[in-house]
Parts: structure tokens; C-alpha cells; sequence
């Protein structure tokens, strides 16, 4: 049994998640669903970065303290991420000063205690957007190209990371055993190297960011984002403290669901830091793209910022997990449209979906008989085949892949459903047919329990397979049994047919 640890960035809570977030922890989380069915042990940590210039900046325009605005915005993401089904274990946050605060102290020290930290006076350009320094090079007609806003030039005195020594190891790294998906990802993150890095800003002066991590044996200087918020993936086990629980990162694979502006920081510094602190590097980053609006990047100015919330308002949960998981390769930035959404609920979820269920139930009810599923070699080895391509396509983080597999093998029983027209037939006959789908519906099933878990768990208990009840539950495995055809022993009658996805106006 293998042990996965599979993180996302920590959201900065300065304002309500959006859909972006959404994004990243809907891929995070049918990760994270894939790798306990499939039978391996998981821990699932996302969180909240609350400290820095725009959380302070955000709370003094509100008359408000950075700890007040961070406490009453937070639980606007745990709700949300709770109705999402988003079945993490644990949620850190930055400003919790009993779990998180002693290892990110710890870990300074250990980057002082290796030469890896100095101090020096600096003058750059600093985006607040980012919360970063940014080089000239950067800019896109003097401005910053994801924020659009031009820097503010900043002269300072700061604690440095010395990242530029790194260079050559963390090439050999990211060639050999950190492993960044999709490959174009990887591709980007070489030609950084290749352009040559640059240390890397780790302090502010207390003066002008005082909401943050204090920095050991400097008071006047607080802790950047780096040092701070990237230390929650072992803050989060209590590394270097007295909970210490290095299970699930010395022996396990280490997984950072992140998204691709923030990818150069967690390919390089972070792993930098971590080898100048003596623990061993991840095994993959997940980069995701970003997502826009009918084509446009979401701005509250273009008046095209989708609202999670009104979405499941309109088409429930799994009709949003289903999209994002469909619609958006990994890797890719991804659109989010109106109208597309409708046609994907329409066509791939109510019609073909949720029509078929709906068929071949309501035909078994009026036999009222028990299920006579044929068996056959060719069966065997179709579903066998199926099994296959949509596990390897997970195993490889390919998720859309894997569920355009599905929705195409759906597709497929529609037509063959209308090809045997059940309907026509008689007795033994009809039985066995039906029987036939509703085994090919209950494979159906299991496949999509890790997109649109409460629809799967629907469509079984209508399916009435036996282990419906307990396909929410953490430790279900879909065994290799039940993957074989005709492998759900004990399974004879079907239940009662209702409507999974109704007509949204």
C-alpha cells in the first residue's frame, strides 16, 4: 500500500475564493478520491497563506485588525470547499501560532545555520499584487503582466535566500527525481534556470509589514511569503517540533497541486530551502492553468466574474465538479462559459447520464424480477479494457482524460441501448439486456466516484448494489472484484428510479 500526501497552494484570503480556487481543489481532490480507491493511504491538506502586505493593506481600508479580516473571511473558503465535497483531512493556516508558526521558526534557523540567509540593502521593484520583487525583465510595458499594474520601486534592507548557488543542483533535480506534470510545465520551469536565477527576498522590515512571522533574533524584520507560506506542507506534520510526524513525508509520495504563476516558486525555492534544511524534496508538482470568463480573464471591471455560488445555486455541485474535471486538460488554462456549461449539462450529464439510468431502471421495475447479468468473454475483456485506459489516464494525472473516457463509454451504451431496443423484447430476453446495462451503469458509477462522488453514490443506491451506502466513506476501495464484469456478488434486484440532473431553465 502506498502512502500519498497531496497538498494545494494555501488561498490568501483577503477576499471570497473564487472560481480559480475552485479549480485547483476540485483537480486536488479527485486526485486525492483516485488514490484511496485505488487503495492507498492519503492525507489531504489545503489551508489559508493570512499574512503580508495585501492582508494588512485590505484590513486598514476596512478600520479593521489583519487578525479580524483573516477570521471572518477564512470560513468563507471552508464553507465552500465543504460544499464542494472537497474531502481534505486537514486545514492549516498561517496564523495558527501553535501548529504552524514553531516549524516555519525552526526552518529559518536551520536556512541560517547553513549559510543560506544574508542581509543585505536592496532595491527593486515590488509588485503588492504578487508580493514579490519583480525584475525589469518581467514587465510587459512596464507593468506586471498578471496584475497589470506597474511596481512600486522599493529600497530596503531585507534578509536574502541565496537561491543562485542552487542553480546546477536543482537542475539535476528537476531532470531526474522532482517530477513537474504536464511536461510543457517542466519545459518553462528549465528555461528559468536557463535564463539565469536570482536570490531571493525572504524578509520586509517590520516597519513597513508587520503582519507575518517575526524573524528569529531580528525583531525588526518580519518573514516574506516564502519562508512563511511555503513551509505550510511541513508545518502541517510538525516537522521540526515536538509533533513531529515525518510518516507521510519521508515515506510517502508528495504531491503540490499548484497553479502555473506560482510554479517557478515551488520548482525552485522551495526545494531549495528545503535541501539547505536538510529534508528530502517532494515527488511531483500538479500545475493547472488558469481560468477565464466567456473567453476573458474574470475582472470585477468586465463585469464577467463568475461566483461559485451561483453556479451550484443553478446546477448543484457535481454539475461544477463534473465541468471543470471534463472541460479543462491539466496543465491548460480552461474557460469557463454559460452556455457551454448548459450544453455540457444538457447533453452529457441529463440526457445521456441520467436519461440512461432513468431507462433501464424504470424497464426493470415493470419485470419485477431479479437480475440475470450475462457473462461473457467479450464483456470480460471490454470492461477490463476500460478499466485500464481510465486508470492509467489517473495514475498519470491525465483527469479529463480519464473522464472523457467515461462520458464516451456512456455515449456508446446510449446507442447501443437504442440499437438492442429492450423494449421489443420479451421475458428471459428483455431481462437479461437490461441486466446487461445495469451492470454496464453500476461500472459507470465507480468510475465517476471520484468527479461527482454524491451522483455516483445516487445512481448505486438506485442501482441498489450492495456497497452503495459505504462509497462515501474514506476507506472504500473499489476492489479488483468489483471491476470485473459481473463482479458485485450478492446483487439482485434494482431500486427505484429518480431524476439525477433535472431541466435547469
Amino acid at each position: 500500500m502506498t502512502r500519498q500526501y497531496i497538498t494545494t497552494a494555501i488561498d490568501y484570503p483577503n477576499a471570497a475564493p473564487h472560481m480559480g480556487h475552485v479549480l485547483e481543489k476540485v483537480l486536488a481532490d479527485v486526485c486525492a478520491r483516485w488514490f484511496r480507491l485505488r487503495g492507498d493511504q492519503v492525507r489531504f491538506q489545503i489551508g489559508t497563506d493570512e499574512h503580508g502586505i495585501k492582508i494588512q493593506d485590505t484590513a486598514k481600508k476596512e478600520g479593521i485588525t489583519p487578525k479580524e479580516l483573516v477570521d471572518r473571511n477564512v470560513p468563507l473558503f471552508k464553507d465552500l470547499y465543504e460544499r464542494l465535497n472537497i474531502s481534505a483531512d486537514v486545514f492549516i493556516r498561517t496564523s495558527d501560532q501553535e501548529q504552524h508558526w514553531p516549524t516555519v521558526i525552526e526552518l529559518w534557523k536551520k536556512l541560517q545555520a547553513a549559510g543560506a540567509l544574508e542581509k543585505r540593502t536592496y532595491t527593486g521593484l515590488y509588485c503588492s499584487g504578487c508580493e514579490r520583487f519583480i525584475t525589469a525583465k518581467e514587465l510587459i510595458d512596464g507593468k506586471c503582466p498578471i496584475h497589470q499594474k506597474a511596481p512600486e520601486k522599493v529600497e530596503e534592507e531585507n534578509w536574502f535566500f541565496l537561491l543562485k548557488r542552487e542553480a546546477d543542483w536543482l537542475k539535476k533535480l528537476l531532470k531526474s527525481t522532482y517530477k513537474i506534470v504536464p511536461d510543457s510545465r517542466a519545459n518553462e520551469t528549465l528555461s528559468l534556470l536557463d535564463q539565469g536565477l536570482e536570490d531571493v527576498s525572504f524578509s520586509r522590515p517590520k516597519s513597513s509589514l508587520s503582519w507575518g512571522v517575526p524573524v528569529p533574533g531580528d525583531e525588526n524584520q518580519t518573514m516574506y511569503v516564502w519562508c512563511d507560506a511555503l513551509t505550510n506542507y511541513i508545518s502541517g506534520l510538525g516537522i521540526f517540533t515536538k509533533k513531529e510526524d515525518r510518516l507521510w513525508w519521508d515515506d510517502a509520495e508528495v504531491t503540490h497541486v499548484i497553479g502555473k504563476d506560482i510554479a517557478r516558486f515551488h520548482a525552485l525555492i522551495w526545494p531549495a530551502m528545503l535541501k539547505n534544511a536538510g529534508v528530502r524534496t517532494p515527488d511531483r508538482l500538479l500545475i493547472h492553468g488558469f481560468l477565464t470568463s466567456e473567453g476573458e480573464k474574470m475582472s470585477k471591471s468586465l463585469g464577467n466574474v463568475v461566483v461559485p455560488q451561483d453556479v451550484i445555486d443553478k446546477y448543484g455541485v457535481d454539475a461544477l465538479r463534473f465541468y471543470l474535471s471534463h472541460e479543462i486538460s491539466v496543465g491548460n488554462d480552461g474557460d469557463f462559459s454559460w452556455k457551454r456549461f448548459a450544453e455540457v449539462y444538457d447533453a452529457k450529464l441529463r440526457n445521456q447520464l441520467g436519461n440512461m439510468l432513468n431507462r433501464v431502471l424504470v424497464m426493470l421495475k415493470k419485470e419485477d424480477a431479479e437480475l440475470a447479468i450475462p457473462v461473457s468473454k467479450e464483456d470480460e475483456k471490454s470492461i477490463a479494457q476500460a478499466w485500464k485506459t481510465f486508470s492509467d489516464a489517473l495514475d498519470s494525472f491525465e483527469v479529463h482524460a480519464a473522464l472523457q473516457s467515461v462520458t464516451t463509454a456512456i455515449d456508446c451504451m446510449n446507442a447501443n441501448f437504442n440499437t438492442a431496443e429492450p423494449w421489443k423484447l420479451k421475458g428471459a430476453e428483455r431481462i437479461k439486456i437490461l441486466s446487461h446495462f445495469a451492470e454496464a451503469l453500476r461500472h459507470a458509477a465507480l468510475t465517476l466516484l471520484a468527479f461527482i462522488p454524491e451522483t455516483a453514490q445516487k445512481i448505486s443506491l438506485q442501482l441498489n448494489v450492495p456497497y452503495a451506502k459505504e462509497m462515501l466513506e474514506k476507506d472504500f476501495v473499489i476492489t479488483e472484484e468489483l471491476k470485473t464484469w459481473g463482479g458485485c456478488k450478492g446483487w439482485k434486484t434494482v431500486g427505484e428510479p429518480k431524476i439525477l440532473f433535472p431541466l435547469v431553465e
